[in-house]
C-alpha cells in the first residue's frame, strides 16, 4: 500500500515517524513522510519518500519557549497558536494526500484536520501519538500538570481541556470540510466527536513500561512501545568525540533539543559550572539552546573537561555515558531509558514536566530541576545524585531490558497490512 505519514512538529516528532516508516517499508509498503522542508534529508536518508508541508516548527517552538505552554493557560495559548497554523497545514496535507495515497497515518496536530481530509478523499486513516493526550482518571493531561489531581480531577481537567480546545480548533476543520464538500458538523463533532464515535484507531509510540495504557481509554487507543529514530546510513562518529570518550571516565551529556534559550551564554555557564562542581566531564550538544563550552580554559584553548557536539545518534552515544541531562522531551526520555542510563531532567514547557515526573516516579532520575529554577547549584546537586546513587542506574537498566523486548512498530504495521485484506 502507498502510505502517507504526516509528521508535524520538531525533529523529535519527525524522527520516530521515520523509524516507523522504515518498519512499514520493510514489509513492502511504499512510504512517504510529509513534514516541514527542513526535515527532508532526515526522511530521504531513511529511504522514504518526502513531501513538504508549509511552515517552520522553529516559529511555533519559539513562541512556546518565549511565553510558556505548561498549565491550563499555557495550553490554551498553545491551542491558539496551533489553530492559526492549521489552515496552511491543511492545505499542504490535502495536496500531499492527493498524490498516490492509499492510507493516511496522522501524527500529532495533523490528526485534527487530517481525519476529515481522509474522509473527504475516501482514504482509511489512523492516528499516531507521541504523548498521552486523551482524558483519563489515571493521570492529568500531559500538557497541563505533572501532579495527579486524583481520579476524578485528572479526568475532569482532561475533559475540560478538550471542551476548551474544541471552539479554538473547530474553525479550520469546518473550513476544510466545506472545501471537500463534506456535511457540516458542530464544533464538538468536528474536532473530537466523530473520531470518538468511530473508535478511530490511534497508536501511541511510547512504552507501556513507562506509561501503561489507561484502563478507561476507549477502544481503539493503544500504547505500542517506542518507534526508534533511524540512524543515518553510513554514519560514523566524529573522531574527536571518540577520543574524548576514550580519554577518561564516562561523561555526562547535556542537551536541550529544540528548547531555545533567551540567554545562551548564561545557560552555558550554568552547565560548565555544574559539570566542574560535580566533578564530571561533559558532552555538550549545542542544539537550539545555543549551548557552548564556557568557563575554565586558557585563552585560545577548548576546555579539556568537555566537548561540544552537533547532532549525534542517541542510540550510539547514550550507552557510553554516566548520565543524560535533558529537557524531558518524549524522544530523549525514551532514548535515555533505552540506553539504561540515569537522567537529570530540566523541563520547561508542554509535556516535558509530565515525562520528567514519570522518570522520577520510575526511579530512573532524581526529582526534576524545572527550567525556571535552574541554577548551577541545583544542576550540580542533581548530577551528583544521578551519577553517585546506584539505584538510578539499576532502575534505568531494568527498564532498558524491558524496552529491548518491545517492538512498538509491530501493531501499526499489522493494522496497515490488514487494510490489504
Amino acid at each position: 500500500m502507498r502510505v502517507l505519514v504526516v509528521a508535524v512538529g520538531s525533529r523529535g516528532d519527525v524522527a520516530p515517524c521515520a523509524g516507523l516508516g522504515q518498519a512499514l517499508s520493510a514489509v513492502g509498503h511504499s512510504v512517504t513522510v510529509a513534514a516541514y522542508q527542513m526535515f527532508s534529508e532526515l526522511v530521504t536518508d531513511s529511504g522514504l519518500g518526502f513531501r513538504a508541508l508549509p511552515g517552520d516548527p522553529r516559529l511555533l517552538d519559539a513562541a512556546q519557549w518565549e511565553h510558556g505552554s505548561t498549565g491550563p493557560l499555557g495550553t490554551i495559548r498553545l491551542l491558539r497558536l496551533t489553530a492559526d497554523h492549521l489552515r496552511q497545514l491543511h492545505a499542504g496535507m490535502l495536496e500531499a494526500a492527493r498524490q498516490d495515497t492509499d492510507v493516511l497515518l496522522l501524527q500529532g496536530i495533523s490528526a485534527i484536520g487530517g481525519y476529515h481530509i481522509a474522509e473527504g478523499l475516501g482514504l482509511p486513516s489512523m492516528g499516531l501519538g507521541l504523548q498521552p493526550i486523551y482524558p483519563t482518571r489515571e493521570f492529568p493531561p500531559s500538557t497541563v500538570t505533572a501532579r495527579s489531581l486524583g481520579p476524578f480531577g485528572n479526568r475532569a481537567v482532561g475533559q475540560a481541556l478538550v471542551a476548551l480546545g474544541a471552539p479554538v480548533l473547530a474553525g479550520p476543520v469546518k473550513e476544510v470540510r466545506a472545501e471537500l464538500g463534506l456535511p457540516r458538523l458542530g464544533t464538538w463533532q468536528a474536532v473530537f466527536g466523530q473520531q470518538a464515535a468511530a473508535r478511530w484507531p490511534a497508536f501511541h509510540g511510547f512504552s507501556p513500561s513507562v506509561v501503561p495504557r489507561p484502563a478507561d481509554w476507549r477502544e481503539g487507543l493503544e500504547v505500542t512501545g517506542y518507534w526508534w529514530p533511524p540512524r543515518p546510513p553510513g554514519w560514523r562518529p566524529p573522531g574527536d568525540l571518540e577520543r574524548f570518550l576514550a580519554d577518561g571516565p564516562p561523561p555526562v551529556f547535556v542537551g536541550f533539543g529544540s528548547m531555545a534559550s533567551a540567554d545562551p551564554a548564561r545557560l552555558s555557564e550554568i552547565v560548565a559550572t555544574a559539570g566542574q562542581q560535580a566533578g564530571v566531564r561533559l558532552v555538550i550538544q549545542a542544539g537550539q539552546a545555543g549551548l557552548a563550552q564556557a568557563g575554565h580554559a586558557q585563552a585560545g584553548e577548548a576546555p579539556r573537561d568537555s566537548i561540544l557536539i552537533g547532532d549525534v545518534p542517541h542510540d550510539w552515544l547514550f550507552p557510553q555515558l554516566a548520565a543524560v541531562v535533558h529537557h524531558a522531551g518524549a524522544g530523549t526520555t525514551g532514548a535515555a531509558l533505552r540506553a539504561g542510563v540515569p537522567a537529570v531532567t530540566v523541563p520547561k514547557v508542554g509535556d516535558q514536566p509530565f515525562w520528567a515526573a514519570r522518570l522520577a516516579a520510575l526511579g530512573a532520575a532524581p526529582p526534576p530541576v524545572p527550567y525556571k529554577h535552574l541554577s548551577a547549584a541545583a544542576l550540580t546537586a542533581a548530577i551528583r545524585e544521578a551519577t553517585t546513587r546506584p539505584s538510578y542506574r539499576a532502575r534505568a537498566q531494568a527498564l532498558a531490558g524491558r524496552l529491548a523486548g518491545e517492538d512498538g512498530t509491530r501493531p501499526v504495521v499489522e493494522a496497515v497490512s490488514r487494510l490489504r485484506q
